[in-house]
């Protein structure tokens, strides 16, 4: 491994520059866009520890994104944080930074339709939720390209079961089986996430290819454990402690929503790995 070097994304020329690895143009250059650390887990874990790398700094919000060169791609490695502003925050910065071949949203999702723990979600477009769409904002966001055809044919042939549809993505987690059927009857949705739309907005500003590529962490007709959207607020952590410190019932239910999250994990790795090892 290349030690990292912090790089800012003030002067994209000098960016381009310096984070093309020495002596290995780029044939294809690959956003990979996650939210949390478990997701992003997951995708490094299918990049594995032999390819050169570097680090990208970028100014606000503060993150640092992983630049990696396996066979003929470079992979970046994005973490955005939860919920579409954050999202769209750190894709401006990296879409706009270098020219990119594909941007991809990964990561885990929430099933719209009937599935099993850590099947493959493929999506070319995905809306927002009608119920939190600003008023002139466009609710089809597709974005064509070839790579982005080359990573669905491979899911889509591939011994994991996999669907490709719509998506879409709301503002906030949603928790209970009622309104995930709601979102699903509403929009002929087969995923949910918070992150895609505003991705995807991005990258078709940025006139860069885009696809989603998530897996099932949990299902249409369950109930998650608590309200999660507690944690999404400083103030709400403690609120949301206090929710299941002593509630045997919403143990359980976390804790399986963790072994669902790393089964999802565990397929996210898989596929990823796949795809990677058809650039080497």
């Amino acid at each position: 491994m290349v030690p990292s070097r912090s790089l800012t994304t003030n002067d994209p020329a000098s960016l381009a520059a310096h984070v093309s690895l020495p002596g290995l143009a780029p044939v294809k250059r690959v956003v990979l866009f996650a939210a949390t650390f478990w997701e992003m887990k997951a995708v490094r874990a299918a990049l594995g520890r032999t390819a050169l790398g570097r680090e990208v700094r970028l100014s606000y919000p503060e993150r640092r994104v992983q630049v990696s060169r396996i066979g003929g791609r470079e992979y970046w490695l994005a973490q955005t944080g939860i919920g579409p502003q954050l999202a769209r925050q750190v894709a401006t910065q990296v879409l706009t930074s270098v020219p990119f071949s594909l941007a991809v949203s990964t990561g885990f999702a929430c099933a719209l339709v009937p599935a099993e723990v850590g099947m493959l979600l493929l999506g070319r477009e995905v809306l927002v939720d009608e119920e939190e769409k600003g008023e002139g904002q466009d609710l089809a966001l597709e974005v064509p390209g070839d790579e982005r055809e080359t990573i669905i044919r491979l899911a889509l042939r591939g011994r994991c079961a996999a669907r490709l549809g719509r998506f879409v993505s709301a503002g906030r987690v949603v928790g209970s089986a009622m309104e995930k059927r709601r979102i699903a009857d509403r929009t002929g949705a087969i995923g949910l996430d918070m992150e895609s739309a505003a991705l995807a907005e991005e990258a078709k500003r940025a006139k860069v290819p885009f696809v989603i590529v998530r897996t099932v962490s949990d299902l249409l007709d369950e109930d998650l454990p608590l309200d999660f959207n507690l944690f999404l607020r400083p103030s709400g952590w403690l609120k949301g402690t206090a929710l299941v410190v002593g509630r045997p019932a919403r143990l359980v239910g976390l804790w399986r929503l963790r072994r669902q999250a790393q089964a999802a994990a565990n397929n996210l790795t898989a596929f990823l790995k796949r795809y990677v090892a058809t650039g080497e």
